[in-house]
């Protein structure tokens, strides 16, 4: 499989050593400014860029009809474009907030948590994500996707990082050197709480899961998400 990185910084670089540890190719190596050329010989392209740069480069390669994995997260107001981008060009697109298989059965776990308490009012859910200091985007795309998830089976109306409403879940993102990432979902009440953890060791369980994505998606047309993948 001939693999075009958009995005070689930290990230690409670790999904290149997986990818031609896995027998891939890789025919485009795409920094910021760098040019699309060598996009066109690509069977599949992974946007790990930065929020600013995502758009442009999911739309590349839509239409060029080249399928594409993003895991940028920041940009996600434009989703729906990209998406009916994808309709449109009859192109194959995922987007995962966090690609790590670990990430997407906490996905699961989260959601049917969150079921279960929907009608104990007495916990009040709250978040914490924790990442390295080059992170741009905060609260991280995990910890939003997080919490859609808690809304959509609970009361809860929204989320915020600064000073919740009532109704809001409190996510509080920090961000400290050297740490990949690691998200925690708390419901805390007077007399106890229930805690649910994923913490990251490195970032090769981010890239794996982008490469096994990439694979799945060859010969298939339609937007996409990790759970498709995993068969969630």
């Amino acid at each position: 499989m001939k693999i075009a990185l958009l995005g070689y910084g930290k990230m690409g670089k670790v999904i290149e050593n997986i990818a031609l540890q896995r027998g891939h190719e890789i025919v485009l190596r795409k920094k910021s400014n760098d040019s699309f050329e060598g996009l066109e010989d690509a069977d599949v392209a992974i946007d790990f860029s930065i929020p600013d740069a995502a758009i442009g480069n999911i739309s590349a390669c839509l239409n060029s009809n080249v399928p594409v994995i993003s895991g940028t997260t920041g940009w996600l107001e434009h989703y729906h474009n990209m998406a009916q981008l994808c309709e449109e060009k009859k192109g194959a697109f995922i987007y995962g907030s966090n690609f790590s298989l670990g990430v997407n059965i906490f996905f699961e776990l989260n959601t049917y948590l969150a079921k279960m308490m929907a009608n104990l009012k007495q916990y009040k859910v709250s978040m914490e994500e924790v990442h390295h200091t080059q992170k741009l985007d905060a609260p991280s795309g995990t910890a939003i996707t997080l919490a859609k998830d808690i809304i959509n089976n609970s009361d809860y109306a929204g989320w915020a990082i600064g000073n919740p409403k009532e109704g809001d879940i409190f996510i509080d993102a920090k961000r400290v050197e050297g740490v990949p990432g690691t998200h925690t979902v708390t419901y805390n009440s007077e007399v106890d709480a229930i805690e649910i953890k994923h913490t990251a060791h490195n970032r090769e369980g981010f890239a794996l899961g982008a490469v096994i994505a990439a694979e799945w998606i060859i010969g298939k047309q339609g937007v996409y998400s990790m759970k498709d993948v995993l068969g969630l």
